[in-house]
């Protein structure tokens, strides 16, 4: 019996595989726990499209956030914080501050999880920040902290 992988099976195979089992084990364990599908052809043809449809999701994904990247990459934001006598900042400039300030100034919505974790801006002046994007796409972002 032939059966179409739907998750990984330990010592099987991964996901997306076909698969030649013994009729019990496929019936009664794979399918019926809904680790696979029996390949028929109309299942096989079904999860080409599927895959045919995900990698040009991703392209497209992928597309979009090298736009996003390049965008990144001019802009400049600035951002005003309360600063003591001695020159630095009263706490320290926050991802959640980063990513608030490109949306007011700039429209890009961006989740503070992207940004890396090496922020630790605490003097006035001017900072680059990177971002991880996803898909090992990277951009910088000029954030120029003025005193207030």
């Amino acid at each position: 019996m032939k059966v179409l992988l739907i998750k990984d099976v330990k010592s099987l195979g991964k996901a997306g595989e076909v698969k030649e089992v013994k009729d019990g084990y496929g019936k009664n364990f794979l399918i019926g726990k809904g680790f696979a599908k029996h390949a028929t052809s109309e299942i096989l043809a079904q999860h080409a499209q599927d895959e045919k449809d995900r990698a040009r999701d991703e392209a497209a994904e992928i597309a979009s956030l090298k736009e996003l990247a390049k965008v990144l990459d001019k802009d400049e934001i600035i951002i005003k914080k309360k600063m003591g006598d001695n020159g630095h900042l009263f706490g320290s400039i926050t991802k959640e501050e980063i990513a608030s300030a490109l949306k007011e100034q700039h429209g890009i919505e961006i989740d503070k999880k992207h940004i890396t974790e090496k922020l630790s801006i605490k003097t006035v002046g001017e900072h680059d920040v990177d971002f991880k994007l996803g898909h090992g796409i990277h951009a910088t972002l000029h954030v120029d902290v003025v005193g207030e």
